[in-house]
């Protein structure tokens, strides 16, 4: 006979599965809506910004006036209030419509806002938060450096107490809507002794006098996002810029980047899903000696296996969103979706390909474009490989003799 207090705890554990494999009627809703827009405006528009590398200005404006920029800000500073589970349904359908668009939502979302929000204080929610969950401005997040990619700890960008102001030197890179955006959390150095624990956050504003950009980068995938470098010299910038408090910036990254590879499984989902449906529309349609190609074995094993690890990694996702908005630990969740749903992005994709052949080479069909946006994901956020390292970590502190 179970104890009450066992029998407490496994009805705890099951309401939480229920959770994780279904969706609420909200959001369904939320689903559907973001579904239809990214059938409307993204999918026909996706391959032209692709091909010409063009912001999808008019789609994100579009995106904003939906409360897909914000959406778990709280509607008091004009976001759209819901949880981390809707963030990652939202964000699956629109990158499932243009993996590009899923990126600048991703980034506004959950590097962005998401950081200000946790650390930031009233003051500077009007001028840092409010006009970019009302879609009037676009954020960024500069954490990597030419030489640091994966080592967040690391930052030889520095900030230089001058009284009034700080003074930033140093170069960021990898910044995704960095020729879009009207501002930048930036972590740099503020005491080198300190290590990691002398990192801070600042709120820049873009354009300001002493920084610069890079070029923009010429991409394999995402091509519709600007990436670039933002370079610093002698920049100066109030010192209520200060997100936090001085030091705090390796565990504001941190804590960023556990919400953020939310986001990037959720994309990885959508490019995912996306490939997916190309390849079982084709199977269905293409004939090969007389039979629709899906009906053959080595065909139906492909899109079995497809199916199956996109619906693994999806399960993951929600888990992980399911604790976040839970107040649970999710680093390690978080670092399991991310894991899965890029791999799985990667292979679904590549599988794509394969089913259509000839056809999946060419761009008259979106097999290809899919291919190219999956393989980012494996790198942005934290590469599979630090992902893994991450996972292994909890495991052993959860398992430790």
């Amino acid at each position: 006979m179970l104890s009450s207090s066992v029998r407490g705890r496994t009805a705890s554990v099951l309401k939480q599965c229920v959770r994780a494999f279904t969706l609420s009627s909200e959001h369904e809703m939320l689903q559907k809506t973001c579904r239809d827009f990214a059938d409307a405006v993204l999918v026909k528009g996706a391959p032209e910004w692709d091909k010409n590398h063009t912001f999808p200005a008019d789609a994100v404006q579009e995106m904003a006036s939906l409360g897909l920029m914000s959406i778990e800000v709280p509607t008091e500073y004009g976001g759209s209030g819901l949880d981390a589970l809707a963030y990652a349904v939202a964000l699956e359908e629109i990158s499932r419509g243009c993996a590009s668009a899923g990126v600048i939502m991703s980034v506004n979302n959950s590097l962005y806002s998401s950081p200000v929000l946790k650390y930031g204080s009233e003051e500077q929610y009007e001028t840092w938060l409010k006009p970019f969950t009302a879609g009037e401005k676009l954020g960024c997040f500069a954490l990597s450096e030419p030489g640091n990619g994966s080592d967040a700890g690391a930052a030889s960008t520095t900030a230089r107490d001058e009284g009034d102001h700080w003074v930033l030197n140093g170069t960021k890179s990898w910044i995704t809507n960095g020729y879009e955006a009207d501002a930048a959390v930036v972590f740099a150095t503020t005491d080198k002794s300190l290590k990691h624990k002398g990192i801070s956050a600042f709120l820049v504003p873009k354009p300001t006098e002493g920084l610069t950009l890079g070029k923009k980068e010429d991409k394999l995938g995402i091509r519709a996002s600007s990436t670039c470098n933002l370079i610093f010299e002698e920049c100066r910038i109030p010192k209520e810029n200060l997100l936090g408090s001085s030091g705090q910036g390796f565990k504001i990254a941190m804590a960023t980047l556990d919400g953020g590879r939310i986001g990037i499984a959720a994309q990885a989902l959508g490019i995912g899903q996306a490939a997916f449906e190309c390849a079982i529309e084709y199977a269905q349609q293409r004939k090969s000696m007389g039979r629709p190609l899906s009906s053959h074995q080595m065909i139906a094993e492909k899109l079995a296996d497809m199916g199956t690890r996109l619906e693994s990694a999806r399960l993951l996702t929600h888990k992980a969103a399911v604790y976040k908005d839970e107040g649970r630990d999710f680093t390690k969740e978080a670092a399991m979706a991310k894991l899965a749903a890029s791999e799985a992005a990667t292979f679904i994709a590549h599988q794509a390909i394969q089913i259509l052949g000839g056809m999946g080479f060419v761009t008259d069909m979106p097999a290809e474009r899919h291919y190219r946006d999956a393989r980012i994901t494996e790198i942005y956020e934290g590469t599979s490989e630090i992902q893994r390292l991450v996972i292994a970590g909890k495991l052993l502190k959860e398992y430790a003799l």
